[in-house]
């Protein structure tokens, strides 16, 4: 049977357990068609890139599929029917990789960077954050008045 990964985005104002049911459902029925469900991965509520239906964000789940396209079809029917879901896509693959998807690979690494000490605050702020430093601290400006008096200079000569 041919392999399809398949993503879909639900709504954010469902539950979690909701989705899960939704996913399950989809699975029943492939299993009962004689098809498998290889891979299922939730990558959790994610922001949208754009308003869908006025959500700003979404549950998002992915699915590796080994069916029939006569039961695939049948369900994104019933997915399209369904007014928690906002989007679906289904893609044909050559085989399904078992690793986790960039998606939720990436996410572990974030949440090791972010957590705890970020390291000494930047220079160029004063303590309270507010208020910037003269003009004679600044680089660029230290850069143009030697330069100015250089030419000044060569100008006196």
């Amino acid at each position: 049977m041919p392999l399809y990964e398949t993503v879909l985005i639900a709504r954010n104002d469902i539950s979690q357990q909701q989705v899960d049911a939704i996913v399950d459902g989809i699975v029943a029925q492939i299993e009962t068609d004689g098809g498998s469900v290889q891979k299922r991965e939730y990558w959790g509520l994610r922001t949208l890139a754009y308003r869908i239906k006025k959500n700003r964000k979404g549950h998002y789940v992915l699915l590796g599929l080994d069916t029939k396209s006569e039961t695939l079809k049948e369900v994104e029917r019933q997915l399209s029917i369904n007014e928690d879901i906002l989007r679906l896509l289904t893609l044909r693959v050559e085989e399904i990789d078992e690793a986790p998807s960039p998606i939720l690979s990436r996410k572990g690494d974030d949440r090791g960077e972010r957590g705890g000490f970020r390291g000494p605050k930047p220079a160029g702020r004063f303590e309270s954050g507010r208020g910037r430093r003269s003009s004679e601290d600044r680089e660029e400006y230290r850069a143009r008045d030697e330069k100015a008096a250089d030419t000044a200079g060569n100008e006196a000569e």
